[in-house]
């Protein structure tokens, strides 16, 4: 088999198991730096605080793993509240936005898109998936 035919295989393996974006956590950091709001992203984060319900959302802050702090807006409206606590580790997966301030943050962690979020995003917490 050539190496197309391999690499067409392995794609389709993972697209039939459901496989989802890896962290990238300087991917995120290059986003970060290059004021790249808008940019899809996926990493690894560790829970600051509780989340907080507000208008729909489950709003919580969480630093990286390369040191930035974001704020996670979490529609619960288009997905499950995740039962996160302080100190607990997560991979978001979402799209990056930059408010005046500058505020960091990613919304579009749910897996029902919209006009506003044309990507599915999630959150991955104890082996399981918040979309």
């Amino acid at each position: 088999m050539n190496r197309l035919a391999l690499a067409l295989a392995a794609m389709l393996l993972v697209v039939a198991c459901g496989g989802r974006a890896a962290a990238d956590d300087q991917g995120l950091h290059h986003d970060i730096v290059n004021n790249s709001s808008g940019a899809e992203v996926t990493f690894d984060a560790t829970v600051l605080d509780n989340p907080v319900e507000s208008g729909g959302h489950e709003r919580f802050e969480v630093k990286a793993s390369t040191g930035e702090t974001l704020e996670i807006d979490h529609n619960t409206t288009l997905a499950a509240s995740v039962p996160i606590h302080a100190g607990d580790t997560v991979v978001i997966h979402g799209q990056f936005y930059i408010d005046p301030g500058p505020h960091l943050g990613v919304h579009c962690t749910h897996g029902a898109t919209s006009s506003g979020c044309p990507n599915s995003g999630w959150i991955e917490f104890n082996n399981n998936y918040y979309e």
